[in-house]
């Protein structure tokens, strides 16, 4: 029998780690709640468009006669993004149980959210270190490929539809069809491509209503986020952006590693992988490649798009219908985007690709991660860091003596405006001094230029805003040449 004060220790060590996961189970429960009210959140601001059109004088509302019909059309762009992300949702498999009683954990609450700055894709959740692997067997259940809306409306037949002009809506969608549509669609009724009706597996238990949270709108903004990121990751529209970001780095890893052999590849480490065609597109140069996420939301739709799509187009979403800012057309507002542009389970990866889910400190500050890694690539990542030395330290530590680091971003820390936070931190260094660091943790520069580039941004917009992120190529130099050099 174990003595009274080990007894107690275990049995303390036992209540923190229910304590952590009632948090992660809220933190979960909010994130898929956030998904859920994105419809709700949508539908405010198209009613909010409303009720500023309704404001306007008889004179003003007849030169924008066609704005109702556009109000229409919103809702039907705002019912199909909800169907993909409530099917998205449905093929989520949680890593804990969702339906445990939370209401026991004690003093602890939910941290604000932090800011996320331009990239708003490293939203903060606290995913513990877990990992999926894909490849052709692990590629889950077929998912049901919807090519007709309920209304039975062809994606070429909603093209037409934004097509329509003028004040004549009942050439279009009525508003209270419109709506029937959208109920519909969060109801799981659409149409097979021969119009038979179509309902989907029965919502998951998690998925219910009682467990459905009131969450405040930056986390829906996020949901927003995640769809603008789809379009960077995984649609033909975002192929100039993906050029200019990960392009350069897949060059880089050709150049490096020449000749890749089956029987030992080389392993690529990818840091906040977002929605994981990065790190897709290096597993299909012939490494074996990991992307870690640490956002929830990103992980729930990357884990999607990787393994339950089974055609190339197979969704539509319009991503830019949140913004009135600075278009050039309602058409171009209203434009619908398809992905994937690939099928990821069929564009050649390596064996061994994976994705790793967990904060990048807590999963690769593991022993067993010491000098594991061929390569390490960083893209829009290092910014991401409460304290980039960290980040750098740990990225020296795993890498193989000889191993390099590849890097493309900006430094627009995300914890640099956390006001009212004192215990926040956030070290916010120069490239200069990025660079001092790097140099004390063992790495040389063999390569070094900047790149001009966007992030997730609507490529019709009439504003653009533009990177010119560091892009460098480090080495790792081996203990011994360290200890010559020093």
């Amino acid at each position: 029998m174990k003595p009274r004060q080990e007894q107690e220790e275990d049995e303390e060590r036992l209540r923190q780690r229910k304590l952590e996961e009632s948090l992660e189970i809220k933190s979960l429960r909010r994130i898929i709640s956030a998904y859920l009210n994105y419809p709700e959140a949508a539908e405010e601001d198209v009613k909010r468009y409303e009720r500023s059109f309704r404001k306007l004088p008889p004179s003003h509302k007849g030169l924008l006669s066609h704005y109702p019909l556009k109000f229409q059309r919103l809702r039907r762009c705002i019912s199909i993004n909800s169907y993909f992300i409530f099917s998205m949702l449905q093929a989520f498999e949680p890593p804990l149980d969702m339906s445990q009683d939370i209401d026991d954990c004690g003093e602890l609450h939910f941290e604000r959210p932090p800011n996320d700055g331009n990239v708003c894709s490293h939203e903060s959740t606290t995913a513990r270190g877990s990992c999926s692997k894909l490849d052709e067997a692990c590629c889950g259940e077929p998912s049901n490929v919807m090519s007709k809306l309920a209304e039975g409306l062809t994606a070429i037949e909603e093209m037409q539809i934004e097509g329509c002009h003028g004040s004549d809506a009942g050439s279009c969608l009525a508003g209270e069809e419109n709506n029937k549509m959208a109920a519909e669609c969060c109801g799981n009724h659409v149409s097979d491509s021969n119009g038979n009706v179509m309902v989907p597996s029965s919502p998951r238990d998690w998925l219910d209503p009682s467990f459905q949270l009131h969450v405040p709108l930056v986390d829906v903004d996020k949901v927003r986020c995640v769809i603008r990121n789809i379009v960077r990751d995984w649609a033909a529209e975002g192929q100039k952006e993906r050029d200019q970001c990960y392009k350069p780095i897949l060059e880089e890893l050709n150049s490096l590693f020449p000749s890749l052999c089956n029987k030992s590849p080389p392993t690529c480490l990818v840091p906040g992988a977002g929605l994981g065609r990065l790190a897709l597109e290096i597993s299909c140069l012939g490494f074996v490649s990991q992307g870690n996420e640490f956002s929830y939301y990103m992980m729930i739709c990357s884990s999607f798009i990787l393994n339950q799509t089974q055609n190339a187009g197979e969704w539509t979403i319009y991503p830019w219908i949140h913004s009135n800012c600075n278009s050039l057309s309602d058409s171009d507002q209203l434009r619908p985007v398809s992905f994937p542009d690939i099928h990821p389970a069929s564009a050649g990866i390596t064996e061994g690709f994976s994705m790793c889910g967990g904060d990048f400190v807590e999963v690769y500050s593991d022993p067993s991660q010491v000098g594991v890694w061929d390569a390490v690539v960083t893209c829009f990542f290092i910014d991401t860091a409460h304290n980039i030395v960290e980040y750098i330290e740990i990225i020296s530590r795993i890498l193989k003596d000889g191993g390099v680091w590849i890097n493309l971003g900006p430094l627009l820390y995300h914890f640099a405006d956390m006001y009212g936070q004192e215990d926040e931190m956030s070290i916010e260094l120069s490239l200069e001094d990025v660079k001092c660091v790097a140099f004390h943790y063992g790495f040389e520069v063999e390569k070094e230029k900047t790149i001009e580039t966007t992030y997730t941004t609507n490529p019709r917009s009439m504003m653009q805003n533009r990177y010119f992120a560091a892009f460098w190529t480090m080495r790792k130099k081996s203990a011994a040449a360290e200890k010559h050099s020093t």
